[in-house]
This record gives C-alpha cells, sequence and structure tokens, in this order.
C-alpha cells in the first residue's frame, strides 16, 4: 500500500509539471496570437490597391496582353505549401496535409514548394519533388523572402516550367475554428473577364510608361508577395489559435487527472490509516 501511495504521488507530481508547461504554452500562443492578426489586417489595404491597380490596367486595355492572364495548357502544377514549424497544435498540419492530398489527387506533375519545416518534412517522407527548401522555416519567413519567392514562381511560371501556381494554406475563421484552404496564384484569369464594364460616366485615361503591359508584368510579382506574406500571417495566427485550444484542452485533461489521482490518494491514505488503527486496536486486546 506504501508503495502504491508513492507511486501515485510522484504520478501527481507529473502531471502538475506537465500542467504547468502546457499553461504557459497556451499563454504565450494567445499573446502571441494577437499579433500575427494584426499583421495580417495591415497587409489588406496593400493587397486591395495591387489588385486594384492589375485590374484597373487589364480592363482598362482593349488590346492588352499579359503571359501572367493567359491560360496555358502546360499541367505541371506548383502547390507553395505553408505549415507550422512544430506540432502541439491539434489537427492544424495534419489536416492541412489531408486537405493536400485531396487537393492534388489525380495530378501526375506536382511540384510543392514547402514553408514550413513540418510541410518539408511531410513532402520529403513521401518523395514528391520540392522546387526549394531555403524557406524552410516559416518563423524566420520576413516579407523581403516573400517578394525573392513571388520573382521565383513568377519566372518559373513565365519560362513554361509550370502551368499552373496554387497556395495551399490554413485560413482563420475563428479561435475555434481554422479550415485550410487553396487559392490560384497564376495565372490571373480572373483580373479581366474581356468584358469592359461601362457605366455612362466618363473616366480617366491613365497612360503607362513604357506601356501598359511592361506595368503590369512588373506588380504581379509584388501583389503575389503580398498575397504570400499575409496569408504566412494568416496560417501563423491559425496555427498559435489551434495550439491555444489544444493546450487549453490538455490543461484541462491534466487537471481532471489530478483530482483523480488526489481522491485515489486520499482512499489509499485512509484505507492505511484505518489498517493501521485495526493493527493497533487488535494487538492491545489481544
Amino acid at each position: 500500500m506504501a508503495g502504491s501511495m508513492k507511486a501515485v504521488k510522484l504520478r501527481i507530481k507529473s502531471v502538475q509539471s506537465t500542467m504547468q508547461i502546457t499553461k504557459a504554452m497556451q499563454l504565450v500562443a494567445a499573446s502571441k496570437l494577437r499579433k500575427a492578426k494584426e499583421r495580417a489586417d495591415a497587409s489588406k489595404p496593400y493587397l486591395e490597391t495591387m489588385l486594384g491597380t492589375l485590374t484597373d490596367i487589364a480592363n482598362s486595355n482593349t488590346d492588352f496582353q499579359s503571359p501572367f492572364t493567359r491560360a496555358t495548357e502546360n499541367e505541371k502544377w506548383l502547390y507553395v505549401v505553408i505549415a507550422g514549424d512544430r506540432g502541439l497544435a491539434g489537427g492544424y498540419n495534419s489536416n492541412l496535409f489531408k486537405f493536400m492530398e485531396q487537393e492534388t489527387k489525380g495530378r501526375d506533375n506536382v511540384t510543392v514548394l514547402p514553408i514550413g519545416k513540418k510541410s518539408v518534412e511531410y513532402f520529403k517522407h513521401r518523395h514528391v519533388p520540392i522546387f526549394t527548401e531555403e524557406y524552410a522555416e516559416v518563423a524566420k519567413v520576413t516579407i523581403s523572402d516573400c517578394f525573392q519567392v513571388a520573382k521565383l514562381i513568377c519566372e518559373a511560371y513565365k519560362s513554361g516550367e509550370f502551368g499552373h501556381i496554387f497556395l495551399c494554406y490554413t485560413n482563420f475563421v475563428s479561435m475555434l475554428s481554422q479550415v485550410p484552404t487553396a487559392a490560384s496564384l497564376l495565372p490571373l484569369s480572373d483580373l479581366s473577364s474581356g468584358e469592359k464594364e461601362s457605366d455612362g460616366k466618363a473616366r480617366d485615361l491613365i497612360l503607362y510608361e513604357p506601356d501598359s503591359e511592361t506595368v503590369f508584368n512588373a506588380i504581379v510579382p509584388e501583389y503575389l508577395a503580398g498575397i504570400l506574406y499575409s496569408s504566412i500571417n494568416i496560417s501563423y495566427a491559425s496555427e498559435l489559435a489551434a495550439r491555444r485550444t489544444a493546450m487549453e484542452a490538455a490543461t484541462d485533461n491534466a487537471e481532471e487527472m489530478i483530482d483523480t489521482l488526489s481522491l485515489y490518494y486520499n482512499r489509499a491514505r485512509q484505507a492505511s490509516i484505518t489498517q493501521e488503527i485495526t493493527e493497533i486496536v487488535a494487538g492491545a486486546e489481544s
């Protein structure tokens, strides 16, 4: 009985230590989450301005042509996959990879550009062709790195190395909901529908130097870099929210375990005391 009580006491101390760690991780994730959401929100005006400029150029020129808006017959796919650097975030990484498997099902010529250590490990283990591992750690990816990635994928698309470029990341819906999402980066076929809207109002004629196509092609990498930076911040916020939820659940489970073990310890201690009293009384009577 004494050995069992000692083991239970050690178990309680172990669970208490674990609970302190999970509680600390929960608080850290909650504090970082607010900053990540602020960075994601701060990038929205930039994206709206870039998208508005690209749309204006595409719709205000009747003879507009760009390699970034033309659909190709090239069936080679490049996926930029943003995952986390570490685990302990519930189903954040696993849900993204399951979604990625469904997204690429039936497509043979798929290459990935992984961002995040878990993303690199996952695709290496499955022997999926990797475009580059230079941006393997998502925590160290800066805005300048996003511009470099955008230039790389634009050059690869223009050279015909890939015909479709997609972005796969986790969208932040709420503190309790993070949804894996895929979005097309290239070609930008949705910018111009070929129909020029006319509302009867006079419009200012904008002249681009040297020409509209050159300006458009120069803006596209800047626009894609903004999408990448915003998506990384949204994914990071989703990871933190998932980790906060997971650590909160782990902390609650640890508290329940401590209550159960404490109850068992108290019962065992009470039984030991009762047994000792019974032995003393029996010895006195004899």
